[in-house]
C-alpha cells in the first residue's frame, strides 16, 4: 500500500529543518539594536528591521518581558537589555577561535581549490594548527605543529603586521640567539623587514609570499581579530604560481581578506567602516597597526 502525500509531508519538513517565521521577524529587531551604537526610537528601529511600527511593537513588548531589550523611560528609545548582555558574555566565554575559523577555512579551500592553513601565535611563534590540502597536489612541508618563520613567510608576516612591535622584536631576538639588548646587523635587517610587514598589512590587508620560502608557491595570509581587537588566528591560502596570482588585487587575495573578515565577525570583532574595502587599514584595530616611524 503506497503512502499518501500527506503522510510524506512531516518527514520532508523535518529534513528541511522547519523554521518559525515570527522568531525570524522578531530577530531582525534584535539584530538592528545590536548594530546600533545608541538606543533607537521605535520609528528608527522598525525602519532598520524593515517592519511597520505597529507590527514591531508587540515583539518589543515580549522581548522586554524577557529582558532582551529595555526602553529608556525618559526618551522611550529602545536598547538591548541585561538578558542580551548575558547571552553575549556566555557566547564569548564559549567561543573557540579555531572552531570559529575552521568552517570558513574549509569553505575557502572548497571554493578556490587552494590549500588553506590556520595558524595561531604559539610559544615559539606562528604555529600551524590545521592544514587543508589543495584540490590539486601541492608539495609543501606545512602541517599541524609546523612553526613558521616570523618574517620569511606570509603567515608570520601577517602576525608581525598586527602584533605589538616589542613582542615581535623579542621573538626575533630569541630566534637569533642574541643576548638581550645586543644590536647586530642581522637584527637591524629584520627590523626593516618588520616595518615592511606592518606596511604590507596596513596597505593591503594581507601579507604575501611570492615564490618564497617555497619555490614556485605563492601565498596570501590575513589576521582575524577577536571581540577586543586582538589577533586571534591567521588564515593562509597558498597555491602553485602557475594558477595562484600574487597580485594584490587578485581573486585569491580578496578571498583571503573576506575569509579573515568573516572569522573576525564570528569572533565578535566589528571593524569601523568595514564596508570601505579601499581603506585596508580600517579592517585593522587601531592598537594593532604597529609603529612605522621606528628606526
Amino acid at each position: 500500500m503506497s503512502s499518501s502525500p500527506l503522510e510524506e509531508t512531516p518527514a520532508k519538513e523535518d529534513k528541511e529543518q522547519r523554521a518559525v517565521q515570527s522568531i525570524e521577524v522578531g530577530g531582525r529587531l534584535l539584530l538592528a539594536l545590536a548594530n546600533s551604537q545608541t538606543p533607537l526610537t521605535l520609528r528608527d528601529l522598525s525602519s532598520q528591521a524593515n517592519l511597520p511600527p505597529s507590527r514591531a511593537h508587540p515583539y518589543l513588548v515580549s522581548f522586554g518581558k524577557l529582558k532582551l531589550i529595555e526602553q529608556e523611560p525618559e526618551t522611550g528609545r529602545y536598547a538591548l537589555g541585561p538578558a542580551a548582555l548575558q547571552l553575549g558574555l556566555t557566547c564569548l566565554h564559549q567561543l573557540d577561535p579555531v572552531r570559529a575559523a575552521l568552517p570558513v577555512a574549509q569553505q575557502l579551500a572548497a571554493s578556490t581549490g587552494h590549500a588553506v592553513a590556520l595558524a595561531v601565535w604559539g610559544n615559539f611563534g606562528p604555529t600551524i594548527i590545521r592544514m587543508i590540502d589543495a584540490r590539486e597536489p601541492l608539495h609543501v612541508s606545512m602541517r599541524a605543529g609546523t612553526v613558521m618563520s616570523i618574517l620569511g613567510t606570509a603567515t608570520g608576516r601577517a602576525f608581525a603586521g598586527v602584533l605589538p612591535v616589542d613582542r615581535i622584536e623579542k621573538a626575533m631576538a630569541v630566534a637569533l640567539g642574541d643576548p638581550e639588548g645586543q644590536k647586530t646587523p642581522l637584527l637591524k635587517t629584520k627590523s626593516r623587514a618588520l616595518r615592511e610587514a606592518i606596511a604590507e598589512i596596513r596597505d593591503h590587508g594581507v601579507a604575501r609570499a611570492e615564490g618564497r620560502p617555497i619555490p614556485g608557491v605563492n601565498a596570501f595570509s590575513a589576521p582575524a581579530f577577536d571581540h577586543e581587537g586582538e589577533p586571534a588566528i591567521v588564515i593562509t591560502a597558498l597555491g602553485h604560481q602557475d594558477y595562484f596570482s600574487a597580485d594584490w588585487n587578485s581573486g585569491a587575495a580578496q578571498a583571503v581578506r573576506d575569509a579573515a573578515a568573516e572569522i573576525s565577525g564570528r569572533l565578535g570583532w566589528r571593524a569601523p567602516n568595514s564596508q570601505t574595502r579601499r581603506n585596508r587599514e580600517s579592517q585593522i584595530p587601531p592598537n594593532m597597526r604597529g609603529d612605522l616611524s621606528r628606526e
